[in-house]
């Protein structure tokens, strides 16, 4: 009988740690931007462009591959109206985004992409920048 109750017990043991061992989170990327900076640029006589560029750092646990950078204007309108920023609300074309292939842990790398927002304006006077400009880390995949 007691060595029943020992076989039992080191059973019920190796079971617990075999849950506990498979429970262990899965070690994932994360990534930070470190730097942004939007910069306004005239496209022709009464066209203006709203250009962004900065760096994202791996923070996470594991490298990461095929990262999409992006970025939008929460404060722009949806519609086209003349002296008014726009933001395209169609799928970001690839001018709109940039892709980084592979980043390390703690590695840091340089993203740039243009036409955050525009706008048509008549006026000598170049406009002011929108108040809502976010830079946004569409997607990545995890390196295993």
């Amino acid at each position: 009988m007691k060595s029943f109750r020992k076989i039992i017990i080191l059973f019920l043991s190796l079971t617990l740690i075999f849950c506990l061992a498979s429970c262990e989170k899965k070690k994932q990327g994360e990534l930070i931007v470190t730097e942004q900076e939007f910069v306004l640029r005239q496209d022709k006589e009464h066209s203006y462009i709203i250009d962004a560029r900065g760096k994202i750092r791996n923070v996470g646990d594991v490298d990461v591959r095929r990262v999409v950078i992006t970025g939008y204007c929460r404060s722009c309108s949806e519609v086209w109206v003349v002296g008014q920023w726009l933001e395209s609300v169609a799928e970001k074309m690839a001018e709109q985004k940039d892709l980084i292939g592979y980043l390390a842990v703690g590695e840091e790398a340089e993203f740039s992409f243009k036409q955050v927002a525009n706008m048509y304006h008549q006026g000598d006077i170049a406009p002011e920048m929108p108040e809502k400009l976010e830079i946004v880390i569409e997607s990545f995949e995890s390196v295993n």
